[in-house]
């Protein structure tokens, strides 16, 4: 049965899906450059959801997702459910990127709440409030 909604998890509940699945994808939907210099969870593939140079939402994003599922498998049939957990800065754009994901037919979406960096503190900095990064979870930068 097909989800409604994108399922928000934290990013410790994240972990856990992803220990407990090994076929779960962790896909990190922030540009290019936010992935390798600002750092990214490990074991992350980045599939940006809006990137430079045009700012635009990729128009390929749902077809890239589904290549990583064992080469563009047909999730929508019967028991081909594969975990999508989806990451971004503080969980905006990763939501956004599921919503699509489920009108695309995929059944098992995940948006992690707070993303890498959370949201801005009072002297706007990041990475204080709330997050992966905030959490101590494996992380790496380029």
């Amino acid at each position: 049965m097909a989800q409604d909604t994108v399922t928000t998890v934290t990013p410790r509940e994240a972990v856990q899906i992803l220990e407990k699945d090994p076929r779960a994808l962790l896909v990190d939907v922030r540009s290019h450059m936010e992935f390798l210099f600002i750092g990214h969870p490990v074991g992350a593939i980045n599939i940006p959801w809006i990137d430079e140079p045009d700012w635009v939402i990729n128009p390929h994003f749902a077809a890239e997702v589904r290549k990583l599922m064992l080469g563009g498998l047909d999730h929508r049939a019967g028991g081909h459910n594969v975990p999508v957990l989806l990451i971004c800065r503080s969980g905006k754009r990763s939501l956004e990127a599921g919503e699509l994901l489920l009108r695309e037919g995929f059944h098992d979406v995940y948006n992690i709440a707070d993303g890498f960096e959370g949201e801005l503190d009072e002297h706007h900095h990041r990475s204080t409030l709330g997050g992966w990064r905030f959490e101590g979870l494996p992380w790496e930068q380029c």
